[in-house]
């Protein structure tokens, strides 16, 4: 349970006022005792070229910092080929958060492994950001299929999981926003 506590707090942290203008579902495809599927789909008003650009160049602009391990004294970078990292330094302190298994610039980035707590859990999964260009929209849809062997099972922690991702995918979408000229 106390691994649940960890990301319990990252939900109260985005509870706390932050609210995005964008078309967004969530849902929880699939749960059972060996893992959950999750998908986060919102609608950007930009290309998917600029799209894609922010999510694989500006990561650490964009990425909310209370869902890192060092805070605002980490530094998020994406080398956004196969085998390259989403990684996070901080001085002489660093970690892999996952590791580039596909690139299809400007359409897909899939990454393996375990975010935040889920990486001490031993829980492992593929994390896919899929763009579909929609006139001079992007529809991106996050998808996380994780598994593994928890002393819990997965019916607390995948609704918790899955509103953080959510909270990733809107982070980017509100850093991509257009501003708004008036």
């Amino acid at each position: 349970m106390r691994h649940f506590t960890h990301i319990k707090k990252f939900i109260c942290i985005l509870s706390l006022g932050v609210s995005f203008s964008f078309y967004c579902q969530a849902s929880v495809k699939q749960l059972n005792e060996h893992g959950f599927t999750l998908e986060n789909t919102v609608l950007i008003d930009a290309p998917a070229k600029q799209v894609w650009a922010a999510l694989v160049s500006d990561i650490d602009l964009w990425w909310p910092k209370d869902h890192t391990w060092w805070g605002n004294n980490g530094t998020l970078s994406l080398r956004p080929v196969a085998g390259g990292c989403f990684c996070e330094t901080a001085g002489e302190n660093s970690a892999e958060h996952m590791r580039i298994s596909f690139v299809e610039v400007n359409h897909v980035l899939r990454m393996t492994g375990g975010l935040g707590p889920l990486q001490g859990m031993g829980i492992y999964g593929a994390l896919t950001w899929q763009l579909t260009a929609q006139n001079n929209r992007t529809k991106l849809v996050l998808t996380y299929q994780a598994h593994g062997v928890i002393e819990d099972n997965f019916t607390e922690l995948a609704p918790i999981v899955d509103r953080v991702q959510n909270s990733q995918l809107m982070a980017l979408a509100e850093y991509i926003k257009p501003s708004n000229p008036n």
